[in-house]
């Protein structure tokens, strides 16, 4: 007797998808009859599954989860997993392994921001309609199938961070003093900012700040200074007439060679060079 019911969709990626794309490996619904367990190490792979329904155990980082109806998971595949449903409530899952270019960068990012892997959104419905859709499209497997799968992944990545609540954690959301440092931010970007005197101002330990603002934000305060500036320049070099040193002093940055060094950096081309194609 079988031990469990699935459909499932088994995809061969063309060589641009690999390159370009988050793309799809297999899809599918798994409805267990009787426990049976699941394993595997060293894949190239990404799993992203929803319990819809029944109990299980995943077994991950060598430590076992209890899950339920309503979780979701997002695991590394490159690491040894296993996961095995509950006799007296077998679990149904719908789930997909994906991969490509970004989805180590993805995963690697998503827990830096002190997300959990396992996670118990208010409402599952929408990951249920993004894998109900990834299903489709690889049943339909038309000229759009790949560039619509790494659509309806991205969603679900988004969906990860948006309506993660880290397993009872702390939520994502930022705190009043989180939004009041921001807020100031973007309006005294230009001018000089000492980490310590911003913790001051708003009665923060800098250590707390730095860690709470990059979890947040999903940028260091350094970073998103240096990006605002840089913003800044770029508006005025496309619709201001002024001077490159100019620029620089009206941007945030202390001298014009400092400038065109960040400038360069962050946009791969001189501001002379940006200002001539824009």
């Amino acid at each position: 007797m079988a031990k469990s019911l699935s459909n499932r969709i088994l995809a061969t990626p063309s060589a641009y998808a690999k390159e370009h794309f988050l793309y799809v490996q297999e899809t599918g619904t798994l409805q267990s009859i009787e426990p049976h367990i699941s394993q595997r190490k060293n894949l190239n792979s990404f799993l992203f599954f929803v319990v819809i329904a029944g109990e299980g155990i995943l077994t991950y980082n060598n430590n076992s989860y209890l899950l339920k109806g309503g979780d979701c998971v997002w695991i590394d595949c490159r690491q040894q997993y296993s996961h095995e449903s509950s006799a007296s409530s077998p679990w149904k899952l719908m789930w997909v392994h994906f991969y490509g270019a970004a989805a180590a960068a993805f995963h690697d990012s998503y827990l830096a921001a002190g997300n959990h892997f396992i996670f118990s959104p208010s409402d599952i419905s929408s990951f249920i309609e993004c894998l109900t859709s990834l299903y489709d499209i690889q049943k339909e497997n038309n000229s759009l199938t790949e560039l619509m799968a790494n659509k309806y992944l991205t969603d679900i990545i988004t969906l990860c961070y948006t309506e993660n609540n880290s397993n009872g954690k702390e939520n994502i959301s930022p705190s009043h003093s989180l939004a009041q440092v921001r807020a100031y931010l973007d309006e005294h970007f230009t001018e000089k900012i000492n980490l310590e005197e911003l913790a001051n101002r708003f009665f923060i330990s800098k250590f707390h700040l730095s860690r709470e603002y990059k979890r947040i934000y999903g940028i260091t305060i350094g970073n998103d200074i240096t990006a605002k500036r840089v913003s800044r320049a770029k508006s005025l070099l496309r619709f201001s007439n002024q001077s490159i040193e100019q620029i620089a002093i009206a941007s945030g940055f202390q001298d014009a060679a400092y400038f065109i060094k960040v400038f360069k950096h962050a946009e791969n081309m001189t501001p002379l060079e940006y200002r001539k194609k824009w």
